[in-house]
């Protein structure tokens, strides 16, 4: 796969994912709540990094709302000028004002303090298409794969890389690069998918 048919998948994927109607988004951000919610992963964890859902991705808001009402310490992804090949992470509640980014995605006040992205039982991490082995096709920028590139010679190190998604992100494998971090699982709101398993 050349990056041209690479470009393609993508714009296939995010088309695919822009089709669902609301009324299936919030379904499947309540389906993926419930599932995840379900699991030991997320009752240990005590700090978790989410997303804002954007362009037709699954919406992990209702998911962070459980997590706040627990008493988990949440944070939000953000782009800072110390840092700007890498993603940063700030604290977040029901309290904190986002302020657009370059893309217009809403981020956390950044200025009193970023987390290392070692400091993390559970990062939640947006995606555009993703294999059955966990591999994970994102934007093309490369913010994740640079964060936490440590992952690739430590895959069980800190902290859980999942991947979060429609079911119909799923596609076939595709050629992938040694920096491409493998996630830990990927949960849609049907199932979980993790690369030992495939």
């Amino acid at each position: 796969m050349n990056k041209e048919e690479r470009h393609d998948l993508r714009d296939s994927l995010r088309e695919t994912r822009r089709g669902l109607t609301d009324d299936q988004q919030v379904s499947a951000a309540e389906s993926l709540r419930s599932l995840v919610a379900e699991q030991d992963f997320f009752h240990k964890a005590t700090r978790i990094a989410f997303y804002n859902g954007v362009d037709g991705e699954i919406d992990p808001k209702p998911l962070m709302e459980q997590a706040l009402s627990e008493g988990k310490a949440c944070f939000l992804p953000t782009l800072t000028e110390d840092n700007p090949d890498l993603v940063s992470f700030a604290p977040f509640d029901s309290d904190t004002p986002l302020s657009a980014n370059r893309w217009g995605i809403g981020e956390p006040p950044h200025e009193d303090a970023t987390v290392s992205p070692t400091d993390f039982d559970v990062v939640f991490v947006p995606l555009v298409g993703f294999d059955a082995h966990c591999f994970r096709l994102g934007m093309g920028k490369g913010f994740y794969d640079r964060t936490f590139s440590f992952k690739i010679f430590n895959r069980r190190s800190r902290p859980m890389l999942i991947g979060l998604a429609h079911e119909c992100q799923l596609t076939d494998s595709f050629p992938t690069a040694s920096w491409d971090v493998r996630l830990d699982a990927v949960i849609t709101s049907e199932k979980i998918y993790r690369p030992d398993t495939a």
